[in-house]
């Protein structure tokens, strides 16, 4: 018999990523394209908090969250580093976001999906590796013919591209210490999905699933 919790799983800890993770993954939903401030999960409570309002007129152009169960740590650092030819000492110590392409509106987050992911763009920030995957939600009526990254059309790749590049930035402020190295296909977003699954593993353990 299945196992049930009475009370709210943490959705980083307590939801499990999938019985057929990498080719599909739960992902919990933090942000929609029509949030006017950033949320994010609340590490220690895993309640939705506000992270901080958008300071300006930039919007997640897909639903934008995270895979359970997942940690970039030095695993992903490291493949990082192997890709890009540069020293990526560390991940940024938070689970695996992902974007997912759907047809409907949305209107609010906190809440999961069944996803296929189709790619990934590496992102650097300050320093540490911060990849985000590519996905469509599953069986979308529009978006799930797409099945790697080829699929989608360049105008929305730079959208995600320009999101993540400006989301952070503050105009007239230094540099931006946001770094996107490239964008890649299916198969190599299984291998990130996959070392980030053992990076949580080394992180946290394995036997935390609901």
């Amino acid at each position: 018999m299945e196992k049930i919790n009475p009370y709210k799983a943490h959705p980083w800890h307590g939801v499990s990523p999938g019985k057929n993770v990498p080719n599909e993954v739960t992902a919990y939903i933090e942000v929609v394209p029509s949030d006017t401030v950033k949320y994010e999960i609340d590490k220690k409570s895993g309640i939705l908090m506000i992270d901080r309002p958008q300071k300006f007129s930039n919007v997640a152009p897909a639903l934008y969250g995270f895979i359970p169960q997942t940690y970039c740590g030095e695993l992903i650092a490291g493949f990082a580093s192997q890709k890009t030819g540069k020293l990526v000492a560390n991940g940024d110590g938070d689970p695996l976001d992902i974007c997912v392409l759907c047809e409907p509106n949305i209107p609010n987050g906190d809440f999961l999906l069944h996803a296929i992911p189709i790619g990934g763009i590496r992102m650097i920030d300050k320093g540490e590796a911060d990849d985000k995957i590519i996905a469509v939600l599953k069986n979308d009526e529009v978006y799930a013919a797409w099945k790697d990254i080829q699929d989608v059309p360049e105008i929305l790749i730079n959208r995600l591209k320009h999101y993540f590049l400006t989301y952070k930035n503050i105009p007239g402020a230094e540099v931006p210490t946001v770094e996107i190295t490239s964008v890649y296909g299916k198969q190599e977003a299984y291998e990130v999905i996959n070392k980030s699954r053992l990076d949580y593993q080394q992180k946290f353990g394995d036997d935390n699933t609901i």
